[in-house]
């Protein structure tokens, strides 16, 4: 009998080896998956719809009314050709009629991103989850940007003294330039705004999957808006020479200056040189470092409250 217990326990023992390390692989599983998408759960875009929604519309109106001087004196350094003066009179000049534009933009582009976001990354392998982060970028700017133009370019305009009022600025412009004038630059938006949402998100989420993974946790508030004040400012760099181009394409008005694109750049660097290419770099990068700072820790702030109010049994069927 000697020889079958020892078969017997030899048995059990590699019965029970086999489960720990099946085990161990499941729990290192379900952590990276954690850090990166969350465990499986149902998906449920009419939920996330919703959350994206009042987040990114929330985000957007508190990082508008707070950094609106910063992104006035931007735009002002960026409009003055040669050594031309900067006015630093009426720096929230049009912030109202901005905010109209503003807040169905960010809830736009916020509602967009998020369920894109979880689909691609149940889509795509776990490996390229930036990929997925950069497509929802990019498709969430586009949707946004039906509403982000004409708000751009309206508030570009009241921004540089050539209108004073919202509803005058848009009447105006309709009657000058037709439908097409409130759209004025499009192409240098798309240009500038698919790579820069592309990026700073992709950056931001990033950072945030390495953070968790190395801290095992969620990440508070305070900790959000380093991330975004960080993703923020590099890409707000990256971008500065994109944005100048849009900005003079935008507040051109019925001059018509520039040809387009192209020759937009040939004449900014033919005129002025390359270095106007960087104008207003300075308060570009602070605007969207400290704005990406305020957007990402009330986006978090405000999809954790959501998510808090949802209904006991939802919590507990779709905890992350």
């Amino acid at each position: 009998m000697a020889p079958l217990t020892l078969g017997a326990d030899a048995k059990t023992s590699s019965d029970v080896s086999n489960w720990k390390m099946q085990n161990l692989q499941l729990e290192t599983k379900k952590l990276f998956a954690s850090v990166s998408m969350g465990e499986e759960k149902p998906f449920d875009f009419f939920r996330i719809l919703f959350e994206g929604v009042i987040a990114g519309g929330t985000a957007g109106v508190v990082v508008e009314t707070a950094l609106y001087p910063i992104d006035t004196i931007k735009t002002r350094l960026q409009a003055v050709r040669g050594g031309g003066k900067i006015n630093f009179k009426g720096l929230y000049s049009g912030l109202a009629g901005n905010l109209a534009g503003v807040l169905p933009a960010s809830a736009l582009f916020v509602g967009v991103y998020e369920p894109t976001k979880q689909k691609l990354l149940q889509i795509f392998p776990e490996n390229l989850s930036a990929a997925a982060h950069l497509t929802a970028g990019a498709i969430g700017g586009f949707a946004a940007s039906l509403v982000r133009v004409p708000t751009e370019v309206v508030k570009q305009r009241l921004q540089t003294g050539q209108y004073a009022s919202a509803p005058d600025a848009v009447r105006l412009i309709a009657s000058k330039e037709g439908f097409k004038g409130l759209y004025a630059g499009y192409g240098s938006f798309l240009l500038r705004d698919l790579p820069f949402d592309a990026i700073q998100f992709c950056i931001y989420e990033q950072l945030r999957i390495g953070y968790k993974a190395a801290a095992r946790r969620d990440l508070n508030d305070p900790e959000n808006a380093i991330i975004g004040a960080f993703a923020g400012a590099i890409t707000g760099a990256i971008t500065t020479p994109l944005d100048v181009i849009k900005t003079r394409l935008m507040v051109q008005g019925s001059a018509n200056q520039y040809k387009g694109i192209f020759d937009c750049v040939q004449t900014i660097v033919r005129e002025e040189g390359p270095p106007a290419l960087l104008k207003g770099i300075g308060p570009r990068v602070m605007w969207i470092g400290i704005g990406g700072s305020i957007f990402f820790g009330v986006l978090e702030s405000t999809k954790r409250m959501l998510a808090q109010r949802r209904p006991v049994h939802d919590q507990n069927s779709k905890e992350d």
